[in-house]
């Protein structure tokens, strides 16, 4: 029960910041091109990392011993640091980890290189908080980080993020058998499955502000009600993944099976062209 109305809290938390964050996402700072040239507001996540604020800012007034500190330090954290990379990153700042240690060898931390150890340094923290052990503590942060990585990674089309997010937060929730554990991952994901009609629409982008969210939330989930040999293979997934990204594109794989293309292009605005 308490997953549910977690979930139904972000959704209705999002709802109203959406509307009264649109001046704020109008600001010209914000303004990106997409892949059919279309200038619209990027970083739209901000919503969601407000409304998780929000969320629990009033559940602290009805019950301070309840509030899930965790999940609003990832949800801040990551959702802070992607917000940095939506606002001052460059196509020159390079792609990938080899990019940004490349970057670091020669004197440069690039902004992707922040959220790589910014986002690592998060974790840790987070994950401390949790875990009864050293090695139960490394796993989890770096799955934490890298899943956050890796959500980013598949945000290069509308709503191709927040659709694989949902999902995974779905199966996950109901695999726990809705463990109340999940509470404020839900709040997190209600919040940020809120921007999907917007994201589809092509009325905004959810930037890596929201895709990083995307991912260190859900890993944080896993975390909470997952067995430690869980989450040690679903590290080693993410962790491949990731590096097959240096060499493969998602979108492609996803482009050449019929059912993925479906699904990944179901709600979209009419005519959107391939996503590389």
């Amino acid at each position: 029960m308490r997953v549910l109305v977690g979930l139904l809290a972000g959704l209705l938390a999002g709802s109203v910041l959406l509307v009264f964050l649109r001046p704020v996402l109008a600001h010209p700072v914000l303004q990106r091109e997409n892949y059919r040239k279309h200038r619209l507001p990027t970083a739209g996540g901000l919503v969601a990392v407000v409304a998780v604020l929000a969320v629990e800012g009033v559940w602290a007034l009805i019950d301070s011993r309840g509030v899930h500190h965790v999940y609003v330090l990832i949800t801040l954290a990551f959702g802070a640091l992607g917000f940095v990379d939506d606002v001052l990153g460059t196509g020159s700042d390079g792609r990938g980890f080899v990019g940004h240690v490349r970057a670091l060898l020669h004197g440069r931390l690039t902004t992707g290189g922040l959220k790589l150890f910014g986002g690592g340094a998060a974790a840790l923290i987070a994950c401390a908080a949790v875990d009864g052990g050293r090695v139960d503590l490394l796993v989890d942060a770096a799955l934490v980080a890298l899943a956050a990585n890796l959500a980013n990674l598949f945000d290069r089309a509308p709503g191709r993020c927040l659709k694989m997010g949902g999902l995974c937060f779905v199966l996950l929730a109901a695999a726990a058998g809705l463990d109340s554990n999940l509470a404020g991952v839900a709040v997190a994901m209600g919040a940020l499955l809120t921007l999907l009609p917007a994201d589809l629409g092509e009325r905004l982008m959810i930037g890596d502000t929201g895709a990083n969210a995307v991912g260190a939330v859900l890993a944080l989930g896993l975390v909470l009600v997952v067995p430690f040999w869980g989450r040690l293979l679903a590290l080693v997934v993410v962790l491949g993944l990731n590096l097959l990204s240096e060499a493969v594109s998602f979108s492609s794989i996803i482009d050449r099976a019929a059912p993925l293309r479906w699904v990944d292009r179901a709600g979209r605005s009419s005519g959107y062209p391939e996503v590389p």
